[in-house]
């Protein structure tokens, strides 16, 4: 069978997207492949459609539990005989899925990279016919990698102990170094290099300087009711402010956390997937490959640690290639935290000045005033148009000639020899004769109260903004600023510094486009509502997702397309053979109950 009919009969799509046809090909012809693919762009059906042309058994190897679950519900209501092998699962179950992996009743195998390192789980291959090795995840094998996992780097065994059998390396980020990781640790020299763009044109990104971030947070959701998001939190306790915070303001939310007992994330999570008006608040560690395809928006209440995070995480809104919103709200503390966990890592050297690097490339997106969609493709290493939707591209902010206040911030610096934080800087241009500036005797300074007609909001975002600029640096150890290369033209005038227009009130630059679909009459919209209530009740029988039972866009057809038997819905988009089969009766049923 032809990966086309395949790709239709099982899984209801008409047409492969981007390079998924060719990295099919390539595992279909026994050969290595390493796919750099964006969040949403299909990197699944890379593995999972093959593995049903290939005779015997595909592993996938994926870093969490939770994901493994999402994705064995997901192929189970496609009609595929999938299983996981985890420490969640009882004995009995375990051993029915031994049973059925012995009887070739199971064609793709979940397993975390400890379980397929194991000395009896490799034994056990032995005696199998794998036919491909999927390594999801593949940027966790990289110390580079924002989720670096060692066990990971213990996967080039496969290629010593099946060196017959093809490999499959999937991601959604990864800069040059995690690239020549992957590559290394996983043995993919020879592989062939599949890298589509990291655009993701459905997102509508956003960015607003925190100023009563609680009241901000409130002001997004209020265009965002009825809507499924996420909110990520730098700290435990800072979630769980926030978790309680927007309960108390009537909006439905559960929080995810290292900390929180693994049933209450269990629940947390599956709640979050099983419905379609919660918020998820939470820490990173929350959403690695999470299959949950119709979130709405991603804010970010406070700055992402690095721009490889936030790719990662804004990717996760809009899965469903719908329209979504990345929302990022940040301050100058965000920056000195972040920056001060590096330094005072266990990190090497090395590593700590390339996260310091990850997150300046975070602050200057945060700080351009160029297209947000363009700078953050431009910091991943890829050059696109203006997107025209972000908030730059629709209110373009107005420059300023800021050269003399630039001179006024750097000689203050210098004057300090360099051993001052932005607090006690901001102090002495404003003119406060603090005690630490009365004990240092600042208060003496030629550039003291220079700057006594700007507030402190105004001198700190300028202060920031030389600083994403390049041309002054910070000392995360002491949070002292220093001066570089880049200062001395501007002190002696040989150089001109343009900002953005300091205003009193910080403007948010957001512009909300409403996503509601676009439905014709009232019998369209109690005839999309039934269908809801119908595929709540089907995740909940099946516990999965309500999106592995069906997609918001698969829903949308039917109801706009109405189709009057089950052989016009097989026609509709995400309707395979086994949905087909489940669902068809009863939604033809509730379509002709409207419309005859």
């Amino acid at each position: 069978m032809f990966p086309r009919k395949i790709l239709k009969q099982v899984f209801g799509y008409s047409k492969f997207l981007d390079n998924q046809e060719q990295i099919i090909n390539h595992i279909l012809d026994g050969k290595n492949v390493f796919v750099l693919m964006p969040t949403g762009g299909g990197k699944s059906l890379c593995y999972q459609l093959p593995a049903l042309l290939l005779d015997g058994l595909t592993i996938v190897v994926s870093p969490l539990i939770a994901l493994m679950q999402d994705q064995v519900g997901s192929l189970n209501q496609l009609g595929i005989n999938a299983a996981y092998l985890a420490s969640n699962l009882e004995q009995e179950q375990i051993n029915e899925y031994w049973k059925k992996i012995h009887m070739k009743q199971i064609k793709i195998l979940y397993v975390t990279p400890e379980r397929l390192c194991s000395q009896w789980f490799l034994l056990f291959l032995k005696n199998q016919k794998v036919s491909l090795f999927a390594i999801d995840e593949a940027h966790c094998v990289s110390h580079w990698g924002h989720d670096f996992r060692p066990e990971y780097q213990k996967l080039n065994l496969l290629a010593k102990l099946f060196p017959h059998t093809p490999r499959l390396a999937l991601t959604a980020t990864a800069d040059h170094y995690t690239r020549i990781d992957i590559m290394h640790y996983l043995n993919l020299k020879e592989a062939k290099f599949f890298n589509s763009s990291f655009l993701r044109g459905n997102i509508i990104y956003n960015v607003q300087e925190k100023n009563n971030g609680k009241n901000q947070l409130l002001n997004f959701l209020e265009m965002h009711k009825h809507e499924c998001g996420i909110i990520y939190c730098n700290s435990r306790a800072r979630v769980d402010e926030i978790c309680k915070f927007l309960n108390l303001n009537k909006y439905e939310s559960v929080s995810y956390h290292a900390g929180l007992e693994n049933t209450i994330r269990e629940e947390n999570h599956n709640f979050f997937l099983q419905n379609n008006n919660v918020i998820m608040v939470a820490t990173v560690a929350f959403g690695l490959g999470i299959d949950k395809p119709d979130v709405r928006y991603v804010y970010h209440f406070d700055m992402p640690k690095s721009i490889d995070h936030f790719y990662q995480e804004s990717g996760r809104a809009g899965r469903d290639n719908m329209l979504a919103y990345s929302c990022v709200s940040f301050g100058f503390k965000d920056i000195i935290e972040l920056g001060k966990v590096i330094v005072m890592s266990e990190m090497s050297e090395l590593k700590k000045r390339y996260e310091l690097i990850k997150l300046k490339k975070i602050i200057q997106y945060c700080d351009t005033t160029d297209c947000r969609c363009k700078k953050l493709l431009q910091l991943m290493g890829e050059d696109i148009a203006t997107c025209g939707k972000c908030d730059n591209c629709i209110n373009p902010p107005k420059q300023y000639d800021a050269t003399a206040l630039a001179q006024k911030i750097l000689s203050t610096i210098y004057r300090v020899q360099q051993k001052c934080t932005v607090t006690t800087l901001v102090d002495i241009l404003r003119g406060k004769a603090s005690l630490d500036i009365q004990i240092w005797e600042y208060h003496k300074l030629s550039t003291f109260g220079l700057c006594n007609d700007l507030n402190s909001k105004e001198l700190r975002r300028a202060i920031r903004r030389l600083y994403s600029k390049d041309i002054i640096d910070i000392d995360y150890f002491t949070g002292y600023l220093k001066l570089n290369n880049n200062s001395l033209p501007i002190i002696k005038g040989l150089q001109d510094v343009y900002l953005p227009v300091i205003k009193s009130k910080i403007q948010k630059g957001y512009k909300y486009i409403n996503n509601t679909l676009s439905l014709r009459n009232e019998l369209e919209e109690r005839l999309y509502r039934d269908i809801l209530t119908y595929r709540h009740e089907l995740a909940l029988l099946y516990k999965v997702s309500q999106h592995a039972v069906l997609s918001d866009k698969v829903i949308y057809e039917v109801v706009t397309n109405k189709p009057k038997s089950q052989e016009q819905l097989r026609k509709i988009y995400g309707i395979g053979k086994a949905k087909l089969e489940k669902y068809g009766e009863k939604l033809v049923a509730m379509v002709n109950s409207y419309f005859r």
